[in-house]
């Protein structure tokens, strides 16, 4: 076996040191929520805007950072909430409401990332597949992120929908006398640790 040169060692350690660099400038850390989701759906009826609020709900999710500790990346992102888990507090609206949603067959509501960019202006670009109702669409959204000292990642954002894409019937009050508007606004702020 051919020894190498010095010249050629040289080289090949710094081309091992580049490679261990680039391996370790994007490792993928877990995240998952702990303590804080703040979640808020927010609609119109006939009478007066509605409002239902929850503070439950579990996310995953895989983030990339460079060596110097910056976010560069989102490669998996999972993120379920308990439809039971949204409160007006109003009974006979969160009802309707829970009906409307088919709680029955379909507890939870869920997003699951299909792709996402981060850019230098702490904000997130993401695609993926929303289930509502037990429909599941394509959506994109942008979210918020921001660093914290204890480097916990705080997300939050917010996105439009309409309950007919996903099939929803928009609940109806009083006998029906009473209806909603169909557009509804999903506002989330949550945070993430290791």
């Amino acid at each position: 076996m051919k020894k190498l040169s010095l010249s050629m060692k040289k080289k090949l350690l710094i081309f091992l040191s580049m490679l261990l660099i680039t391996v370790t400038s994007f490792a993928q850390v877990k995240y998952v929520t702990k303590d804080y989701v703040n979640l808020l759906v927010s609609g119109t009826s006939m009478l007066h805007d509605w409002d239902m609020k929850s503070a439950k709900g579990t996310c995953t999710a895989s983030f990339a950072f460079n060596t110097s500790g910056e976010l560069t990346g989102l490669s998996t992102l999972k993120f379920v909430t308990p439809v039971k888990g949204l409160k007006s507090g109003h009974t006979g609206m969160d009802n309707n409401a829970y009906n409307a949603l088919k709680v029955d067959k379909n507890p939870n509501i869920t997003f699951i990332l299909t792709t996402a960019v981060v850019g230098t202006d702490s904000a997130i670009k993401c695609n993926g597949k929303l289930t509502v109702a037990g429909f599941t669409k394509d959506v994109d959204l942008v979210a918020v992120y921001k660093i914290n000292a204890d480097k916990s990642i705080t997300v939050s954002g917010t996105k439009k929908l309409s309950m007919s894409d996903f099939k929803v019937e928009p609940p109806t009050f009083m006998m029906g006398a009473i209806k909603t508007g169909n557009e509804i606004v999903f506002k989330f702020d949550l945070t993430l640790s290791r």
